[in-house]
């Protein structure tokens, strides 16, 4: 399925119904007074969050919804029914802003949450609402309310823990494939990737995280030049980026370090508040180095790049320090997890339940046992 992670649509609310204007006509009641009913109210139209969508493809060809308006009231106290509401299914991290002003009006980020995003109009009111004890024959009603009609745009901007940055050709997919259930086209080529991928890593029992593979970014990108410019914005929700560097390309003149410090330098251009996430470098392809010849040139990179943060030398290709990498992750996103959730008074490393508890003293297990002498 072709990946889309942007949609402009026209939503249109349904209009309420009428009220009626209408008297009894009964054979022993001359003067029976009104029984016009209140229109029905006007469709809504609903945004739902679904957990098995991961893109915005459906609504590139289909951009005009419209729910259903209210009926008409009508004689005999009936009440006009409310028009069919109407429920588009979005991916989760939709986020849903007003194509005119750019306003971010909502966000869809928990799975299975439904958001209401245009109102349907309110029926109108029939005489008998207007009947009193001095006007006994009302003719007055009132025309329904009108449904809200939006123009919005739909950016999607996947959800994941940790976000992969890199030039094209450095890796990802591999890592990707190699640690997670992702399974994403693979090749000796440049831009192989041309949408994200989600992939689920598995630490241990209830223990994983999901890491997202963007299309590779080259220089320029921040202009426009390549594709990963184009789902950078997917970056943003993470909570680490891993800048996965090709440690032994094929052409012998592109130099590393000189790389890396470009992606670094678009990352800054596109977005300053992505530059200070946590951002952990990742020599990949170590197996093409020779051993005697890595502790050398991992010193050399360090020294030049003058990158001070966590460095991971790994080979992706044949799973090599892939492990211990991802335990780090895992160590690095629960700590995050537990600073959002406001525990911040223990090791982050651990959960609250793994926190050493204190013996009661009025706990009956904890009371010495009587003496023989007792």
């Amino acid at each position: 399925m072709k990946f889309v992670d942007e949609a402009y649509i026209d939503i249109s609310a349904g209009d309420g119904g009428n009220g009626c204007v209408s008297f009894r006509h009964e054979k022993y009641k001359e003067f029976g007074g009104p029984n016009g009913g209140d229109g029905g109210r006007g469709g809504h139209v609903f945004a739902f969050a679904d957990i098995n969508l991961n893109t915005l493809v459906d609504y590139r060809y289909s951009r005009r919804h419209e729910a259903k308006r209210g009926q008409h009231g009508m004689g005999s106290d009936m009440f006009g029914a409310a028009g069919d509401d109407v429920t588009l299914k979005m991916p989760v991290g939709t986020i849903i802003t007003d194509a005119e002003t750019g306003e971010v009006l909502y966000e869809l980020l928990v799975p299975g949450e439904t958001i209401m995003i245009a109102k349907g109009g309110d029926g109108g009111f029939g005489n008998m609402r207007f009947k009193s004890a001095i006007n006994r024959a009302p003719r007055q009603k009132t025309p329904g309310w009108l449904g809200e009609k939006k123009e919005l745009k739909l950016e999607l901007k996947v959800l994941a823990d940790v976000g992969l940055l890199g030039m094209p050709n450095a890796g990802k997919s591999t890592f990707i494939a190699a640690v997670s259930n992702a399974r994403p086209k693979i090749a000796d080529y440049p831009f192989t990737t041309l949408h994200p991928n989600l992939g689920v890593v598995r630490v241990g029992p209830e223990q994983s995280f999901v890491v997202a593979d963007v299309p590779g970014l080259i220089e320029g990108a921040s202009e426009g030049a390549g594709l990963g410019h184009l789902f950078l914005r997917h970056l943003q929700r993470t909570r680490l980026l891993l800048h996965v560097v090709d440690f032994a390309p094929f052409d012998e003149n592109v130099d590393p370090v000189q790389q890396a410090k470009a992606i670094v330098a678009e990352l800054k251009k596109y977005d300053p508040g992505l530059y200070n996430k946590p951002r952990w470098l990742v020599l990949n392809k170590l197996d093409m180095v020779p051993a005697e010849e890595r502790e050398a040139r991992v010193k050399d990179f360090i020294k030049r790049m003058r990158y001070k943060g966590p460095v991971f030398q790994i080979s992706a290709l044949t799973r090599e320090g892939c492990e211990p990498l991802i335990k780090e992750i895992y160590k690095h996103i629960r700590a995050q997890q537990i600073i959002e959730q406001g525990v911040v008074d223990i090791d982050p490393r651990f959960k609250e339940q793994d926190k050493p508890q204190e013996p009661d003293a009025d706990d009956p297990r904890f009371k010495p046992l009587p003496s023989d002498a007792d």
